[in-house]
């Protein structure tokens, strides 16, 4: 079954995966778990169709680094030095306490103290990806306690490409001391940090801006994805240190230049594609028999994931933070493991270290935890009430005051903005000025802080992929306006919106004609496409010039909005007003109205 080529291989696992990630998201999961179940459908343990599990691995290569350079593009230490005294403590004993239990665990079992190290410290990290998407559908990304978390994360992340650095170090092929081994290890990673850091943020920044000035969006995308993979390759291959240190700090160069956003809006496909096969391969390797023959060891493992890790992170947090609540949060946030974690048992397999079998252990237990993890955040009010009831637990929440909400629980009769682009900042300052209540939704990070220091509400997230506008209260707006990048993200977000509030007035801008009628057969209000509003512009002050009345222009400027400004066809409605303005110029000097 290993003899199809390779575009049917990737094809069969694109589109399982596909399949996968829209029942996920249909069951409220994240996409994460299709992808993995998806890899499972087509692994060697399974029948059917059996993918080449060496094709799509070196497929999914391209993935990882690509996912390493989009963490170095959003690292930032100014965030990180932010939430300094909960993030980097916090994150510090948590991941070594959490390394000693997966240590201990195991050891149980009979494993090799090398393999109980690394699993330890694959369960110490939690996944960003869920992470984030979690925090940004339950609208918690832009509290205190969702920016703690992604600190945590932060420091997790860098944690782990040191530890990708170092595990060759650790390989049962190794011949040298080991003392000696990670010396040279940290020696040659430091040597091309230096070279990155100090040559790479001067000429990668310098070249990308050169290739923008040629305006060739071909040569840009080109230029890019040469630099993360020349990073990468380069790293690995003069350097003898991983690909993902490589791609991490090609990220971090680039995030230094003008050009970083549009950086990550080119390179987003190729992450996100990549990614997905990165996924599918992991899932290929999770036996379903295991679940019956290991259940025990899965179900430790998984308990020890999101029980022994959620409650030690409770606690450090009641310990750190200043608020109960942002505690808890943190630490639903964190009862999970995911990529980076299958970044390094895929590390253990490489290096000898783990076996394939301890390798699947470990997948099975993500698997769960990933799939549970929005469930905890949905139960956050029920957990909360139940610690409340605990003595040990009801000091802190009674005396630690509470982490600050987004300040949209309160918004009633606003107008909720989708997009803080050129078109909704000027609006946004309007309603501002006429003392409008608005609400903003923004997945740019820049622009939050900058609405956040206007004093504006707003949430963090995209509104086409997530459930960020189920918590901008729609069904109390006054309108909901939608300024979407194209199409497709403006259809998904009408039709979020009419879900939940089918009768608030709704504008939404289009990106092309062809979407008008698409928009306002999904219940939009009204439409707006720039360029054709520009050419009525001109029609309307052309007309007016040429004396035709106002009332009569106002008139026919109606009929094209009631026909969804559909110019290719004249309706009945559109050549009564201009019969209309032709009879009311006949009587006027020096218009000479045609007789067509």
């Amino acid at each position: 079954m290993h003899d199809f080529p390779i575009i049917i291989n990737i094809t069969i696992a694109l589109l399982l995966a596909l399949v996968g990630g829209l029942l996920a998201r249909a069951l409220k999961l994240p996409s994460l778990v299709g992808y993995l179940l998806a890899g499972v459908v087509i692994g060697p343990f399974t029948p059917g169709f059996v993918g080449d599990l060496n094709t799509i691995q070196e497929m999914a290569e391209l993935g990882v680094i690509f996912l390493l350079f989009g963490v170095g593009l959003h690292f930032s230490l100014r965030d990180l030095w932010a939430v300094r005294r909960v993030a980097i403590p916090g994150a510090v004993l948590q991941m070594t306490i959490s390394t000693l239990l997966g240590i201990g665990l195991t050891q149980l079992w009979g494993w090799s103290l090398l393999a109980s190290l690394v699993v330890g410290m694959a369960i110490s990290i939690a996944s960003t990806v869920v992470l984030l998407r979690n925090l940004m559908d339950q609208g918690l990304l832009n509290t205190s306690a969702g920016q703690i978390a992604i600190g945590w994360l932060v420091l997790e992340d860098l944690a782990t490409v040191l530890i990708l650095v170092l595990l060759p170090a650790l390989s049962a092929d190794s011949t040298e001391p080991l003392g000696q081994t990670i010396v040279v290890a940290l020696l040659k990673a430091g040597a091309f940090a230096v070279l990155m850091l100090l040559a790479g943020t001067r000429v990668i920044p310098w070249f990308l801006t050169q290739v923008a000035r040629l305006r060739s969006r071909e040569l840009f995308i080109v230029s890019v994805v040469v630099i993360t993979l020349g990073a990468a390759v380069g790293a690995a291959s003069l350097f003898g240190v991983s690909l993902a240190l490589g791609a991490f700090l090609a990220g971090v160069v680039v995030s230094e230049s003008a050009l970083s956003h549009q950086v990550e809006a080119e390179v987003l496909p190729f992450r996100e594609t990549f990614s997905v096969l990165f996924f599918v391969s992991v899932g290929m390797l999770v036996n379903p028999l295991q679940f019956v023959t290991h259940g025990g060891e899965i179900l430790s493992i998984t308990l020890l994931i999101i029980l022994g890790k959620g409650l030690l992170t409770l606690i450090l947090g009641l310990l750190l933070a200043r608020s109960a609540r942002s505690a808890l949060v943190i630490a639903v946030s964190l009862a999970q493991i995911g990529e980076f974690s299958f970044l390094l048992g895929q590390a253990g397999v490489t290096q000898n270290i783990l076996t394939q079998e301890q390798y699947s252990l470990l997948l099975a237990g993500a698997l769960l935890s990933i799939t549970l993890n929005p469930f905890l955040f949905r139960a956050l009010p029920w957990l909360e009430k139940r610690l409340q009831l605990l003595g040990i637990f009801r000091s802190f929440f009674e005396s630690k005051r509470e982490f600050s909400m987004p300040p949209v629980a309160s918004l009633r009769d606003h107008v909720v903005v989708v997009g803080y682009g050129r078109v909704g900042q000027h609006l946004v300052d309007l309603l501002t000025q006429l003392g409008v209540p608005r609400l903003v939704v923004e997945n740019d990070i820049g622009r939050l802080e900058e609405l956040e220091k206007q004093g504006v509400p707003v949430l963090y997230g995209d509104a086409a992929d997530s459930e960020i506008l189920t918590h901008a209260h729609l069904d109390h707006a006054r309108a909901v306006v939608l300024t979407p990048p194209d199409d497709a993200a403006a259809a998904t977000m009408v039709g979020i919106v009419r879900s939940i509030a089918p009768d608030v007035p709704l504008v939404v801008r289009a990106a092309s004609q062809d979407g008008i009628r698409r928009l306002f057969e999904l219940k939009a209000t009204d439409v707006i496409y720039p360029e054709l509003m520009g050419g009525l512009g001109l029609l309307y002050r052309t007309l007016a010039l040429l004396g035709y009345p106002q009332a009569e222009i106002n008139g026919y400027a109606d009929t094209l909005r009631k026909d969804h400004y559909d110019l290719s066809v004249l309706s009945p409605a559109e050549r009564e007003a201009l019969e209309r303005m032709r009879r009311s110029t006949r009587e006027m000097p020096g218009v000479q109205p045609s007789e067509g």
